[in-house]
């Protein structure tokens, strides 16, 4: 089974439903799925060196204490499926090109659930600047890619056309919120949803699958 998933690095319902994924398939432990996730910016208009928190937050939602509020649902929402947001801890808001280059890569290098896991963790968690390009350096070293070919990727223009184009791409499907799960190039899922809604898509999808083969 293929799952795409198209989100972005600074989403925390995307983290949020990449958990409720888990929780979905550890349900289902004989099912071979395929992973890949999928480019979306938040955030297109974000300067490259990204901004800073507090003022881009208030001006999001109208005030910081807007945003606070917003920020405890989301908090309270991760305390249920085992996620410590540490929102405090962000100091800046980045632009997540360069950190949708590092999840292509590590596709290439057959680590890129675990490069989400990491980025989200880095982000959330640990307040790190996903824009910084030593801190994506050492997202890649702990995914176990080669800290030289990713700096030198870094340093050049390497798929910033690609992430940019599928992006787009999934724009011009009318997705306009993330995360957005498409199942086997057929069934999709919108939010953060609950694993029984990701395990009544598998069931319907192999009973699909059975019908298909007796027929």
């Amino acid at each position: 089974m293929k799952i795409d998933i198209i989100s972005d690095t600074v989403c925390p319902w995307c983290f949020i439903g990449k958990r409720k994924l888990e929780k979905a398939l550890e349900s289902r432990p004989d099912l071979e799925v395929e992973i890949t996730w999928r480019p979306f910016q938040l955030h297109p208009e974000m300067p490259r060196e990204g901004a800073d928190r507090a003022e881009f937050i208030a001006a999001k939602f109208g005030s910081q204490e807007r945003a606070k509020q917003l920020y405890e649902n989301v908090k309270m929402a991760g305390d249920a499926v085992d996620i410590d947001f540490n929102f405090d801890k962000i100091k800046r808001s980045p632009n997540t090109l360069d950190s949708h280059r590092m999840l292509r890569w590590a596709e290439s290098a057959n680590c890129q659930d675990a490069m989400a896991e990491i980025l989200f963790r880095r982000f959330f968690i640990d307040g790190e600047d996903l824009g910084d390009q030593q801190n994506l350096i050492a997202a890649a070293q702990e995914a176990g890619m080669d800290a030289d070919i990713v700096r030198d990727l870094l340093e050049s223009d390497t798929d910033l056309e690609t992430i940019s184009k599928e992006d787009q791409m999934a724009r011009e499907m009318g997705i306009s919120g993330v995360p957005f799960f498409i199942i086997d190039n057929k069934y999709s899922l919108s939010g953060a949803q609950d694993p029984a809604a990701f395990l009544a898509t598998f069931d319907k999808i192999d009973e699909e699958n059975k019908a298909a083969g007796e027929s």
